[in-house]
């Protein structure tokens, strides 16, 4: 499973690299025509853009940090290193959002003009690349936070500049540019909506929660079907990273030899890993061998 998943970042790491390179020559293109056409709003979407390309930046250093093999006082590698990019892009999402809410508060009070022929033209290139680079994350979101993280960046990234080129031809046909910071403030709901979300997420696995898929009274059901199982209890189920699950409890079985238990948690561990995709297991087992609950007179070793 270790091997599939460096594997996976490896896959997720190209995809990563192209889009940030497409994200700094379209933050280039829009500060060159932000002061040309003297609009703020795409100098506001470069800095956007500067943020995400230290988003995809953080995310590829993270991502190659996970590569490096455990060590004896880092026994589960550096696959955390994920999780913490992942929080910290959706912390620097949340005041993304923020600073779009001050601006767009501060063009409601002054109104500037634009030149929105060559602001509309900028904004199109970028949404282009914007959209090319949503389309070589998305098969990856769905499987790292840490790309999930990314993804979003860029999803805040097309929106603003769909956001800007709509304000533009608005602005253009009929002079309202009040539309400008309307559309600044549905733009950073957005952007706010996804990094809650990625906020969470990432706190949640820090926090060593219950994956969300997961559910403990399922498990327990499950495993107990299993034959030879009597019970399963102190169980406690979280994520090392994305995509790897892992659950330590208390098996109860019944009294057997050792290779008849050996059987039965290969058994288990099977169930585990197709039905709950949790390939990292810690099971401790124990039985009763006298059902009446006396102690047994074995005989003395002599």
């Amino acid at each position: 499973m270790m091997h599939n998943h460096e594997h996976a970042n490896h896959a997720h790491g190209r995809p990563l690299k192209i889009t940030l390179f497409l994200v700094l020559v379209i933050m280039v293109a829009e500060i060159v025509g932000g002061v040309l056409s003297n609009s703020l709003a795409l100098l506001s979407d470069a800095g956007h853009m500067l943020t995400d390309a230290l988003a995809l930046g953080l995310s590829l250093f993270a991502m190659n940090l996970a590569r490096r093999p455990a060590t004896p006082t880092r026994t589960y590698g550096y696959h955390r290193a994920e999780i913490m990019a992942a929080l910290a892009n959706g912390a620097v999402l949340v005041l993304v959002s923020a600073f779009i809410f001050y601006e767009a508060a501060q063009r409601f009070s002054t109104l500037p003009t634009v030149k929105t022929p060559l602001m509309m033209v900028v904004a199109g290139i970028g949404l282009a690349a914007n959209v090319a680079g949503l389309l070589l994350l998305r098969r990856g979101s769905r499987q790292s936070i840490n790309v999930r993280a990314a993804f979003w960046h860029v999803a805040g990234d097309t929106l603003s500049s769909v956001g800007v080129i709509i304000g533009g031809v608005l602005i253009y046909f009929t002079g309202w540019y009040i539309v400008d910071p309307i559309l600044a403030i549905i733009i950073g709901v957005v952007i706010l909506w996804g990094a809650v979300r990625i906020v969470k997420e990432s706190a949640d696995i820090l926090l060593e929660s219950v994956p969300p898929h997961v559910k403990i009274e399922d498990v327990s059901i499950a495993v107990k079907k299993v034959e030879g199982v009597v019970d399963l209890h102190d169980v406690h189920i979280w994520t090392i990273t994305s995509g790897i699950y892992a659950l330590s409890a208390h098996l109860s079985i019944a009294d057997q030899t050792v290779s008849q238990s050996c059987d039965v948690v290969t058994k288990v561990n099977a169930v585990l890993a197709e039905s709950f995709d949790i390939t990292h297991t810690t099971l401790q087992l124990e039985c009763e061998s006298c059902p009446t609950g006396i102690v047994c007179n074995l005989p003395k070793a002599e």
